[in-house]
């Protein structure tokens, strides 16, 4: 394949530079246009730079989870995802993704990656018509996010809807839904995975501890060292902070 233009978002110094390695011995052609480290940064970098054609994308990056890029942005560009996380590949196929590579990486498996992308295209460089067939057919393949969450009642099972949710929050090794009227559930997932199984318009990852619905947050503070503290309803036992790394990326969740 000819010429092209390729974004790697990776927060990882070593893990950059072995995949800019490999992908130079497998593809030497192709143009490496930036390595970039944090979702604020690739959010700003692909509003003001023209879209590369194909993007490599960790999913941890220094500042939150890179699915977060696609609440603030359109982002029309193939997507290679490169992560040491498995729980995320149903997310990863709900955007623009053509395969999904657990680190370390093996060249291999990247080379096959690099195949897959290049069928899809059936003409020298890829067009704005290539694209946008390509784009359909990612988006055909997507997965719903999770509707219903089934709980224990006593000796009763109940579905609890997600918009009745208010947030998640773990306590004691133990991840609690809590409904906006105020009820706890104890439920079998962590939050990572239910950052892979949530709405991310609806939901937030405010921190290690919570996932608040969009509805939940009464009132967003100015705090101590540029962090955030986030007021929910109903009032959770702890306050709720925002770290100062994570609050551009949160405030424009907000204003989405």
């Amino acid at each position: 394949m000819p010429e092209l233009n390729v974004l790697i978002v990776e927060d990882e110094a070593p893990a950059a530079r072995r995949l800019q390695k490999l992908i130079q011995e497998i593809v030497p052609d192709w143009c490496i246009l930036d390595v970039i480290d944090s979702v604020e940064d690739a959010t700003s970098w692909l509003k003001t730079h023209e879209n590369p054609q194909l993007i490599f994308m960790d999913i941890q990056l220094a500042d939150g989870i890179s699915f977060h890029i696609f609440e603030h942005i359109s982002v029309k560009v193939p997507i290679i995802f490169t992560t040491a996380y498995d729980e995320y590949a149903i997310k990863a196929f709900q955007v623009n993704s053509i395969d999904y590579l657990l680190k370390p990486i093996d060249k291999q498996a990247l080379k096959d990656s690099i195949h897959k992308f290049q069928e899809l295209f059936s003409t020298a460089a890829p067009s704005t018509t290539n694209l946008d067939l390509l784009l359909t057919q990612l988006q055909e393949r997507k997965l719903s996010y999770k509707d219903r969450f089934l709980v224990k009642m006593g000796d009763r099972l109940v579905s609890i809807e997600q918009n009745q949710v208010a947030y998640f929050m773990a306590e004691d090794k133990i991840v609690l839904l809590v409904t906006s009227d105020e009820k706890r559930f104890a439920i079998d997932y962590t939050l990572e995975k239910l950052e892979n199984l949530l709405n991310p318009k609806a939901f937030f990852r405010l921190n290690r501890k919570f996932i608040a619905r969009f509805n939940a947050i009464s009132q967003v503070h100015q705090y101590f060292n540029g962090k955030l503290k986030v007021e929910l309803v109903p009032l959770p036992p702890t306050e709720v902070l925002v770290s100062r790394e994570k609050s551009a990326v949160f405030k424009g969740w907000l204003d989405c």
